[in-house]
């Protein structure tokens, strides 16, 4: 029997009604049993239409012989079963029940018979609408790519002063992620005071440490605001050992990444990372753009360079892929700085990217 974890919500009509009669067919479903129910509670739309009704929402834990996919299946079912409508991606629906946790199972975007399946789920760290009532019924339950309880999670993004870093690989578009997030949410703004020394093939030692220490200066705990709008940063110092790799010396990245673990112990680490993911197609065209806007001798103008060359869009796609790497897996070297929650959004559309992590970040409150 898997232990599964299942966010409910509705905000169509009769909200409570729905949900308990959602919950009860889920109940009676063949191979499922209920466990436990939270309370339902009222929260605010995040994302999606304007003008939308408040939403109740709940959880429910169950367990269960299907398998993922047949689970989904299920959750399917009861939606039809109560009219949900899914023609707008975010909108009004009477009733929404999400996968959110199968045991410690882990599936990225597999699709099997046209349904396609995340768990965890990837939205789930940030929203405070899921966690609540997650933790009223299984404050235990473990997170398998964050590494620790549904409790540790609420915990997290219960911060006085939220610190979230907008991650990604040169041309991923951080910049202006960032800056949308902070104009949104009235967040202090850290713009990386130095860029990624990341040249692969060559670079040297000194650069990359002096741009480690210029970029730690605006996140340190001694100087870090107490204000309750928080600080949004359009880097993330956990990308500097991983950078690395690509430009020193297996010697002189293993110096970097001892100075890096020092450095990041006097500053406020991230709460939440937003990864912005592009095609290698997407990176190459945006770094380009930028080079040919930008007439001094900087690291856009070199990539630029670099980008006419066979190899560039793979070292990008490479770096990108190691990232996301030091972000979900906690025995790399960068586990001691790495983020409990991280939120991967696609940013081939850079408009589309906006809405999701500002709504990722919103979804905090």
């Amino acid at each position: 029997m898997a232990r599964c974890l299942i966010g409910c919500g509705s905000n169509q009509g009769a909200r409570r009604e729905q949900l308990d009669r959602a919950i009860e067919l889920l109940g009676v479903m063949p191979g499922i049993t209920m466990s436990a129910v939270s309370r339902h509670r009222e929260t605010r739309p995040v994302g999606g239409p304007p003008d939308q009704a408040p939403f109740l929402n709940g959880a429910c834990l169950v367990e269960t012989e299907l398998g993922p996919h047949e689970l989904l299946g299920t959750l399917a079912a009861v939606e039809n079963t109560l009219h949900r409508d899914r023609s707008e991606r975010w909108g009004p629906r009477t009733v929404d029940l999400d996968l959110l946790l199968y045991d410690e199972l882990v599936i990225d975007d597999e699709v099997v018979d046209g349904a396609a399946l995340t768990v965890p789920h990837p939205r789930m760290t940030t929203r405070r609408f899921v966690l609540e009532p997650a933790v009223e019924i299984a404050p235990d339950l473990p997170h398998p790519l964050a590494g620790c309880t549904l409790r540790d999670l609420l915990d997290n993004i219960s911060q006085a002063h939220l610190h979230v870093a907008v991650v990604g690989v040169p041309g991923c578009g951080a910049a202006e992620v960032a800056g949308a997030i902070a104009d949104a949410t009235l967040a202090r703004l850290v713009h990386s005071p130095a860029p990624l020394p990341w040249r692969p093939g060559r670079g040297t030692a000194t650069d990359w440490s002096a741009a480690l220490q210029a970029c730690a200066k605006p996140l340190r705990s001694d100087s870090w605001p107490d204000d309750p709008h928080g600080t949004v940063a359009d880097y993330w110092l956990g990308t500097f050992p991983t950078a690395a790799e690509d430009c020193l010396t297996p010697t002189e990245s293993a110096r970097l990444a001892a100075e890096h673990a020092l450095t990041t112990a006097e500053t406020v680490l991230p709460h939440v990372a937003i990864f912005l993911r592009a095609s290698p197609a997407a990176l190459a065209e945006r770094v380009a753009f930028r080079a040919s806007h930008e007439h001094s001798s900087n690291l856009y103008a070199e990539l630029g360079t670099a980008g006419r060359s066979g190899d560039f869009e793979a070292a990008l796609s490479r770096l990108q892929g190691r990232l996301m790497t030091a972000l979900r897996c906690r025995h790399r070297s960068t586990a001691s700085s790495r983020p409990l929650s991280v939120i991967v959004v696609d940013a081939d559309d850079l408009a589309r990217a906006v809405d999701e992590a500002i709504a990722a970040v919103e979804a905090v409150a």
